[in-house]
């Protein structure tokens, strides 16, 4: 009985693994600190040029493009600040999925997960870029298309500054399911109307003008997210199958 007690002793039994949560990973901690740290620094530098591209946004001004009269290192910020919004969309999309899908961090580690997401939100970034760049070079003239981009791009940047807290959220605070998506569809919804109404602002001009450009706005914006969300769901499942 003692030698058996001894034996138990020794070898003991195996422990229960904690399941994976991205609140106890440190890669994801520093990434948001990183992303806090450069908000700062870009407020800190740049908080003039910010409120002026969100008047312009708002009052639609016609003006110089800001792409021409902007510094260089005001545009190194405005680069970095698209760089924290497909991290911190990275960082929401790697949450969501470690909830509906957790055996994918038991196939694939955490950080390279975290990398494929973010490559996957720059990748959709530039694509629209360049979609509406050739639009707008058949469609409409050199200046509109012009003021479209740099529209895009400010919602962009201040997207960023939104999804941080949301970001922290989700990560630490432990939020049911349920209401990330709800929460993560309100910001969704109110970026997509900001969308339109700069749309509205540049494009239309009469009633007809106004309906088209509705039809070309879903199928623009809305379809290309459903197509984003089939295609993220597909690499999981190939994710899964390869590692």
């Amino acid at each position: 009985m003692i030698g058996l007690l001894m034996a138990w002793a020794v070898v003991g039994t195996e422990g229960i693994p904690i399941p994976y949560s991205p609140r106890m990973d440190d890669g994801i901690t520093v990434v948001l600190l990183c992303c806090f740290f450069l908000s700062a620094y870009v407020l800190s530098r740049s908080r003039k040029f910010l409120l002026q591209l969100l008047k312009d946004f708002l009052l639609h001004r016609e003006r110089t493009s800001i792409f021409a009269t902007s510094t260089a290192a005001d545009m190194r910020y405005l680069l970095l600040l698209i760089l924290q919004t497909c991290i911190l969309a990275g960082v929401c999309i790697f949450n969501y999925f470690n909830d509906i899908q957790p055996e994918l961090v038991r196939h694939v580690s955490p950080g390279l997960l975290l990398g494929i997401y973010i490559g996957v939100c720059l990748f959709y970034l530039c694509l629209k870029w360049m979609l509406y760049s050739f639009l707008g070079w058949i469609f409409f003239d050199e200046s509109v298309t012009t003021l479209w981009l740099e529209s895009y791009s400010t919602l962009l940047y201040y997207l960023g500054f939104a999804l941080f807290p949301f970001a922290l959220f989700v990560v630490y605070f432990d939020l049911s399911l349920q209401l990330t998506i709800i929460i993560g569809l309100i910001l969704a919804f109110f970026a997509k109307i900001l969308m339109l109404y700069k749309w509205l602002k540049l494009f239309c001009n009469n009633l007809y003008g106004g309906l088209l450009l509705i039809v070309y706005f879903c199928a623009l914006e809305i379809m290309p997210c459903f197509v984003l969300y089939q295609g993220v769901m597909q690499l999981n499942s190939y994710l899964i199958i390869k590692f």
